[in-house]
């Protein structure tokens, strides 16, 4: 169950990859929303695919999941809009994700 549930979460951040691959405009959009440069869009996207493997390779299990733990935090805060139902349900999966990481960094032996 454990890597059922790893491939799964991986599979969050390898299409968060495959996303800003190829329609970068979206996010670069949500970047400069909050005044941040568009070109950060390329070291997430990288960050995205080591977290996917951090969390499938054994020995990384834990450090990744704190990681993305942190990545999803703070990325929901792009998509903290109450005005726009859409993006608060992403908010709101975010910290779900937050969550699921976290007890999946707590099940791991440090």
């Amino acid at each position: 169950m454990d890597l059922i549930g790893r491939i799964l979460i991986a599979a969050l951040f390898v299409t968060g990859a495959v996303q800003k691959a190829l329609a970068p405009q979206m996010v670069e959009g949500l970047l400069g929303g909050v005044s941040l440069p568009g070109w950060l869009i390329w070291p997430a996207l990288g960050l995205n695919l080591l977290l996917a493997a951090g969390l499938l390779w054994p020995p990384t299990v834990r450090a990744a999941a704190l990681v993305a733990a942190g990545y999803c935090a703070v990325t929901s805060l792009f998509h903290f809009l109450p005005q726009d139902g859409w993006q608060m349900s992403i908010f709101v999966k975010n910290w779900a994700i937050v969550g699921g990481l976290l007890v999946l960094a707590a099940s791991r032996r440090a």
